[in-house]
């Protein structure tokens, strides 16, 4: 094998899970105090601070959304008149939601009935 070779390894979802030597049954019984503690240790799982939060924006979940509505991708994009292909890029978290959609899409998450109401054409 030559030096810097690079190896390819693809595992399928369907494939068995990869033997990683983890003791699951230990990991589901800790305790919050003992997975604060081990956070604490690793300083690349840092737990977030109680406070200063203001930099950080919330997302809907479009795809939990859809799927909470029973709709298919090309359904939900008509009925809430949002381009097919920006609804997937949303969903394959290939391009986040700008504020306007962000604010669009939490009010379908409040009240979805209405918005499609209101976007339905008029008789």
């Amino acid at each position: 094998m030559k030096k810097n070779a690079t190896s390819r390894v693809t595992h399928g979802p369907s494939d068995p899970s990869i033997f990683t030597g983890t003791d699951w049954a230990r990991v589901e019984a800790l305790t919050d105090a003992e997975i604060r503690v081990a956070a604490k240790g690793d300083v690349d799982a840092q737990p977030l601070p109680k406070k200063g939060f203001g930099h950080l924006r919330k997302l809907v979940n479009v795809k939990k959304l859809r799927k909470q509505l029973g709709l298919t991708q090309e359904a939900f994009a008509a009925r809430y008149r949002i381009p097919l292909g920006t609804l997937r890029d949303w969903e394959q978290h290939r391009k986040h939601p700008d504020a306007t959609a962000r604010a669009y899409l939490m009010v379908i998450a409040r009240n979805p009935a209405a918005i499609a109401a209101l976007l339905r054409p008029a008789a």
